[in-house]
């Protein structure tokens, strides 16, 4: 798996995670829990992880988006 983009935001990364899931391409949201080490103040970002294989359609659907700036 290959990093897609990590964001502190909850609210992009529960959109990307609609897109992806809409897209049919599976991803691993990865250190969702991750807040708990931090005090819940959100410092730690959420990473999304795609398979190797679809790095670039999940690439693609973002920019699609206007989310390519949010790229990693």
């Amino acid at each position: 798996m290959r990093e897609l983009m990590r964001s502190n935001d909850p609210v992009l990364i529960s959109f990307v995670d609609a897109l992806l899931k809409d897209a049919g391409i599976e991803h691993f949201v990865a250190d969702t829990h991750m807040s708990i080490l931090d005090g819940s103040i959100g410092a730690l970002p959420r990473r999304v992880l795609v398979d190797s294989e679809r790095i670039e359609q999940a690439r693609r659907l973002l920019r699609d988006a206007e989310l390519g700036h949010e790229l990693s």
